[in-house]
């Protein structure tokens, strides 16, 4: 698929066929995260990835919106180390959104449906994937084939108009 189709085709997918996704697939989704721009280059993500069912099942705890992480084939638990600094923080956040959005449209690329979810519980977060004591459990993204149709360029996103969203010069 070719980038532009791969950004139009990207959507939260929350249901998933009961189908593996293999290793060198997920690789590459977690490559893309990898490579993904960070403030000061300071790439400050850790990806604990997720397929076991049970693990998967208990991970879709952490957050009441997360019960689709359960039904995923893998998910990714994507941490981050704990800072004072709200400026530090602020940049750590916009480094992790850049870093799911590389995962999701690498996903979209491969015919792999995403949705993210974000996490309430860090203790119980803590508890099942192991995260030290200076890092936190920010976000996970769940990825799976689609269960109702699959990943294509949407003609017609549910997205407010370019028109009402971009400003020229001022606003």
């Amino acid at each position: 698929m070719e980038t532009w189709d791969a950004i139009r085709a990207r959507r939260n997918v929350r249901t998933y066929r009961d189908r593996p996704i293999a290793t060198a697939d997920l690789d590459r989704i977690l490559d893309a995260g990898r490579r993904a721009p960070s403030a000061r280059n300071t790439q400050p993500w850790e990806f604990i990835v997720v397929t076991g069912r049970d693990q998967l099942i208990e991970l879709a705890r952490v957050w009441q919106g997360a019960r689709h992480i359960a039904h995923s084939a893998a998910t990714i638990a994507i941490a981050a180390p704990l800072s004072t600094d709200d400026r530090q923080a602020g940049l750590i956040q916009y480094d992790l959104g850049q870093a799911s959005m590389a995962m999701a449209i690498a996903a979209a690329d491969l015919g792999i449906g995403s949705g993210h979810a974000a996490v309430a519980d860090q203790n119980l977060a803590r508890t099942l994937l192991g995260l030290p004591s200076t890092h936190f459990l920010a976000y996970l993204l769940a990825l799976g084939y689609p269960a109702d149709k699959p990943l294509v360029p949407l003609t017609r996103p549910d997205r407010r108009s370019l028109a009402t969203v971009v400003h020229r010069e001022r606003w």
